[in-house]
């Protein structure tokens, strides 16, 4: 069965733990700028969201890359980047719906999350759980449909029950 990361931002305290071990895992530095994974922090509220690739089922970053050097690990399941193939177009990181794909500048090329072989460094490294790696049932569109769900029952509360 495929894993995949489970996100949950109500968990995360913004200790960026993710993204150090992300960047030591893949670059073999501590620097959240060359992570593959990153915290959000809306600052007026005090939260903090994780973030990375989605490994979308229609993944656009693959179909843009005019060099077919991003291909599909059938272990895992990740869109991964072959780093020998990438010309550091960029074409994939504009076709990228969620920002996720971005570029390398010591490199000239493209880096991605690649879910680390199947061992994610930043699932091992968060110490609240807002980063797990779960089979992939427990993610996904049910997940965001309950989500939805829940948010439109507050705004009904807020707003008195609705029409």
């Amino acid at each position: 069965m495929l894993k995949s990361l489970a996100l949950e931002p109500a968990k995360c305290t913004g200790c960026l733990q993710c993204e150090l071990a992300c960047s030591w895992e893949n670059e073999a530095s501590f620097n959240p700028s060359k992570s593959r994974i990153r915290v959000f922090t809306f600052h007026e509220e005090g939260r903090f969201a994780p973030y990375t690739c989605t490994q979308c089922a229609e993944a656009w970053c693959l179909h843009a890359c005019p060099v077919e050097a991003i291909v599909i690990n059938g272990a895992t399941g990740a869109k991964e980047v072959i780093e020998d193939v990438c010309v550091g177009c960029k074409v994939c990181t504009i076709a990228c719906p969620f920002g996720t794909v971005n570029y390398n500048h010591d490199t000239g090329k493209v880096i991605k999350c690649d879910l680390c072989g199947g061992d994610p460094a930043c699932a091992r490294a968060c110490p609240t759980e807002a980063i797990t790696w779960v089979d992939a049932d427990q993610t996904g569109y049910d997940r965001m449909q309950a989500w939805a769900a829940r948010s439109v029952e507050s705004i009904d509360a807020t707003q008195g029950g609705g029409a």
